[in-house]
């Protein structure tokens, strides 16, 4: 398969009051065209940074560096003019809450048709008729061109975020928290469109959310992040089902099981609160909330090391925990999937 995204050692810091405070720490990510890779984690764990870093979309205070290549070329080393020209053409981002992200004075059809007329993908005179095509796609009459944001439901203005996602035929969709704030019945409506557009046009897609369980039934491969770093990646189901991190266990833990009482009863949570970015302890930093901690995890901060490796140290899976590299003589770089 063609790989579409390649993230390399991105780092992101944020200048504050009081110093330098580092959101990401060295994320690499692969995404190949036509599949869907899922990043989860708790509020603070970067997860959205990286997703706004990928299209340059952070406030000025935010200093980014390594590579983040977009069908071969790095975003990062854009000119202004080039990087306006991948927006939305290349790269497009479905954000949390339609509500905040539409523009209540106007028309959502006018709203999708921006940027068309802006990036002129299309004809002018056809612009009308690609809106209406594109609303019927994401399951919305035609006839809701003409309406305003606030005469839509939650499910109907997400779906239109959607449309205007795809108003120039973007290579990557970034989905980033879409359907956090749908009831049940349309973020599973919203999800099967997003799973079907992905697969009918090849769309290379990013789901970002706190929800193990959507990222499990959505995304062909799972990258678990804390703390500014990913701690866990591999295959969507096998990290849900079988964890090899405990902050990746704990985040599965955490959601009730059909079919299991006694994690519909007693569902666990994890203690504690993430760490303060600007003051993160030595060691491993999931430390001070791990239930699996060693003496050991005071001072070592493990990179990610193959689960379950091959006779040649490969593997699908990676995590960066002492429990899995430490049966190994030195730790194995991780081999982008």
């Amino acid at each position: 398969m063609t790989t579409l995204l390649d993230v390399r050692d991105l780092r992101v810091t944020y200048r504050s009051a009081r110093g330098d405070v580092p959101a990401v720490r060295g994320v690499d990510l692969t995404l190949d065209a036509g599949s869907t890779l899922g990043v989860a984690g708790e509020s603070g764990s970067g997860k959205s940074t990286v997703a706004l870093a990928l299209l340059r979309l952070l406030p000025g205070s935010a200093r980014t560096t390594g590579e983040i290549l977009l069908a071969g070329e790095d975003v990062l080393g854009m000119r202004w003019g080039r990087l306006r020209a991948v927006r939305w053409t290349g790269a497009a981002v479905v954000f949390q809450g339609a509500s905040h992200s539409l523009n209540p004075v106007h028309r959502v059809g006018d709203q999708i048709a921006e940027p068309m007329l802006i990036h002129r993908t299309v004809p002018s005179g056809q612009v009308r008729g690609r809106v209406a095509g594109l609303l019927e796609r994401v399951g919305l009459p035609a006839s809701r061109a003409g309406d305003y944001p606030h005469q839509l439901s939650g499910g109907q203005r997400q779906r239109v975020m959607i449309a205007m996602a795809l108003a120039c035929e973007p290579r990557l969709i970034v989905a980033d928290e879409a359907t956090t704030a749908l009831d049940v019945m349309i973020q599973a409506q919203v999800l099967a469109l997003l799973r079907r557009l992905t697969a009918d046009q090849g769309i290379g897609m990013i789901m970002i959310s706190h929800d193990l369980a959507v990222l499990a039934a959505q995304c062909d491969r799972l990258a678990v992040m804390y703390a500014g770093r990913i701690v866990e990646q591999g295959p969507a189901a096998e990290v849900v089902d079988s964890p090899a991190h405990p902050y990746a266990g704990a985040l599965s833990a955490a959601f009730p099981r059909i079919g299991d009482p006694a994690s519909r009863l007693a569902p666990r949570g994890l203690p504690g609160e993430p760490p303060d970015p600007a003051d993160p302890p030595p060691g491993c930093v999931f430390r001070p909330r791990c239930a699996a901690a060693e003496a050991v995890c005071a001072t070592v901060d493990p990179p990610l090391w193959p689960v379950d490796p091959d006779h040649e140290g490969r593997s699908a899976r990676h995590a960066a925990c002492v429990h899995v590299g430490p049966a190994r003589p030195a730790p194995v770089a991780a081999e982008r999937p």
